[in-house]
């Protein structure tokens, strides 16, 4: 069968409707399939892990790393799972307890996973979920380099995860939900696995006012982590509506998009204009809890 998209510097010309969630996702794993491959470097030179050619302009290689934030300090941080895909630092506002198991959305080469095992020790279990098959292969490898026994990586899609209902005492993600054209399923999904009483921490892109219909479009963008963002209010609605409580956020901060490129899809002047008035993209992290006992009756449900 051929490939339905063409190769990487040449997804800019690729448009994405809201009514094609398969195409999003065949598009989405391929592009990381290629960022398995790569350096945390080469991913860093580009708009949310994609190489230069899919950020910039004729491929000029300027640097990108509008998103990402330093791990360096955090304890379990390995360079070798670092791709500088983040857009947050999840873990560090997770509240994760020793022995806690800790499922991880999105999780790459495993960089946030090993992270929390620092938190959660021996006793605990971290798992990390990601629909890309390269990436489980890297992540795998990572912890057989680094010799943990307690940390998995399983194969799946978020808005189905293979995992048994409430498992998880936390679950953490990083820079991944957007990316997922079902927002509602995928925190229906978090909120499924989740035991009574645990909660998320979640590092995510949110916009502030309606992106430009050519930003939203683009197939580079939404692998870029920036098309697929919501805005703020629409993504605490979803995670209300999926029947969590006590929701906040608890990290907030402007993502100044180089102008090189906004030029690749708007118009000069509005590429000058973009982030400085209605509308812009943040990068946010999102605590909420799963109540200790479920309602008889799940806000979403239908039945209230």
């Amino acid at each position: 069968m051929n490939n339905p998209f063409p190769s990487a510097p040449d997804l800019a010309s690729v448009e994405l409707t809201p009514d094609s969630p398969a195409a999003i996702k065949a598009m989405v794993r391929e592009k990381y399939a290629v960022i398995a491959t790569q350096s945390k470097g080469d991913n860093e030179a580009s708009c949310c892990g994609a190489t230069s050619a899919w950020c910039g302009p004729d491929g000029e290689g300027q640097d990108y790393t509008v998103f990402s934030e330093d791990y360096a300090h955090l304890a379990g941080y390995d360079a070798g799972a670092d791709l500088g895909l983040g857009c947050g630092l999840p873990t560090a506002f997770a509240h994760i307890k020793a022995g806690d198991t800790v499922v991880d959305l999105g999780s790459g080469a495993g960089n946030d996973c090993f992270v929390a095992r620092a938190e959660t020790g021996e006793t605990g279990r971290v798992i990390g979920v990601d629909f890309t098959p390269a990436m489980i292969v890297k992540a795998r490898e990572n912890a057989t380099r680094l010799g943990y026994g307690n940390v998995e990586f399983r194969e799946g899609e978020i808005e189905n995860l293979p995992l048994g209902k409430g498992v998880a005492d936390v679950v953490v993600s990083n820079c991944v939900l957007n990316l997922v054209p079902d927002k509602q399923a995928a925190f229906n999904e978090v909120y499924r696995v989740l035991k009574p009483g645990g909660h998320f921490s979640i590092s995510d892109v949110v916009t502030k006012g309606a992106l430009p219909p050519h930003l939203k479009k683009a197939a580079e963008m939404y692998a870029g982590c920036v098309s697929g963002g919501i805005t703020m209010d629409e993504y605490l609605e979803v995670v209300e509506k999926a029947g969590f409580t006590d929701v906040k956020v608890q990290k907030m901060r402007a993502v100044a998009m180089p102008l090189d490129t906004l030029k690749t899809y708007l118009p000069e002047d509005q590429a000058k204009a973009f982030g400085t008035g209605e509308e812009g993209i943040y990068s946010v992290t999102v605590f909420a809890r799963k109540p200790d006992t479920d309602a008889c009756c799940k806000p979403g449900t239908g039945c209230c």
